[in-house]
């Protein structure tokens, strides 16, 4: 990877009728992001300036419009034009328009992100239903990472307080028992326990595993799947020398606050884990897409359409995905340097 001053973002814009310019223009009105960060936006200039006009920025944010990322100035906000035809905005709707751009952009960042013309990712909010087309069959950025990479991945939920990891992603209730098997458990431990070393510095992380069933099924009697299907995952990444326990009923687990004897929590599908994870860190949580070659993270919130243009979005998320990001990437390149070579 080549060798910056500071970290380049790229940050693709998500939905350009949401908050998405909302939270980025207020992240880098703070010139102190600058300090250790150059951004590099792929959307349109255009879009930026409409969004900006609407805001009351401690600081103006001036920008500065590249052809490509190579050419990415340091202190500046630069942006990457999509496109340089007038677009349409229509601020709290869903368009196909705004799909095509968010698609577009995702794209293109990814396309950067392999020539290393960036060194992180961090991407907006996408609104799930326009961005799909028939090169985008995905429910969500982590499926769409996941495939563009060609690797297994885990969508990891991060605020100071916990990380959770989420084994079965997007998907429908009650298409998840089917869909936990003992190769997908098993991949997810293990991933989890990888990225907890390597991206966050945890020497020997210990693991929450939850339980799918209320009470752990009970012994049985309300149900056996955590007992034949968890447990024996549970055991078998032990004896590889992880450290992983459970599986926990979630109610207690979250309730006596269990959790935070954890490094890290594993749960087995998507609200189980984003409930609480959202009552602890609203406002500030990241979404991080672990076991990825590159890094990528995600403010916690969607499109929020309702409130869009009135100025009223938090950026505190956005920011701590920024943060996080680069983090994380220092963290890598450390833990690689140390590992690379044991006998030394």
């Amino acid at each position: 990877m080549t060798s910056r001053n500071t970290t380049r973002v790229a940050i693709s814009h998500g939905d350009i009728n949401g908050v998405a310019y909302e939270v980025i223009l207020k992240t880098f009105s703070d010139a102190r992001m600058f300090e250790f960060c150059t951004p590099v936006l792929y959307g349109s200039s255009n879009v930026a300036s409409y969004h900006k006009k609407l805001l009351s920025l401690h600081q103006d944010v001036s920008f500065n419009v590249i052809h490509s990322a190579s050419e990415a100035a340091e202190r500046k906000f630069n942006i990457v034009n999509l496109t340089a035809e007038e677009v349409k905005i229509e601020l709290g709707k869903s368009t196909e328009i705004a799909g095509a751009l968010a698609r577009e952009a995702l794209n293109k960042a990814c396309d950067d992100l392999k020539q290393q013309a960036v060194d992180v990712l961090v991407t907006a909010p996408i609104n799930k239903k326009n961005i799909q087309a028939s090169d985008f069959d995905f429910p969500g950025h982590t499926e769409y990472l996941s495939h563009q990479f060609g690797c297994s991945s885990l969508m990891m939920m991060v605020c100071d307080r916990i990380r959770i990891g989420i084994v079965t992603n997007h998907l429908a209730l009650r298409d998840v028992p089917g869909a936990i098997t003992h190769n997908l458990l098993f991949d997810k431990m293990m991933l989890m326990n990888e990225s907890l070393k390597r991206d966050f510095g945890i020497p020997m992380p210990k693991i929450a595993v939850l339980a799918l069933d209320p009470h752990a099924g009970d012994n049985g009697v309300i149900g056996d799947f955590d007992m034949k299907v968890v447990k024996p995952v549970i055991d078998e990444v032990q004896g590889k020398g992880v450290l992983a326990y459970g599986p926990f009923p979630s109610d207690g687990f979250f309730g006596s606050s269990s959790f935070n004897r954890f490094d890290g929590v594993l749960a087995l599908y998507h609200d189980q884990g984003l409930i609480p994870f959202k009552l602890m860190s609203f406002t500030e949580g990241v979404n991080f897409t672990a076991g990825l070659p590159y890094v990528r993270t995600s403010p916690a919130h969607g499109t929020a359409y309702d409130i869009a243009g009135h100025d009223k979005a938090s950026e505190q998320s956005f920011r701590s995905a920024v943060y996080l990001a680069c983090n994380i990437l220092r963290n890598r390149r450390e833990y690689d340097e140390l590992t690379s070579n044991p006998l030394n």
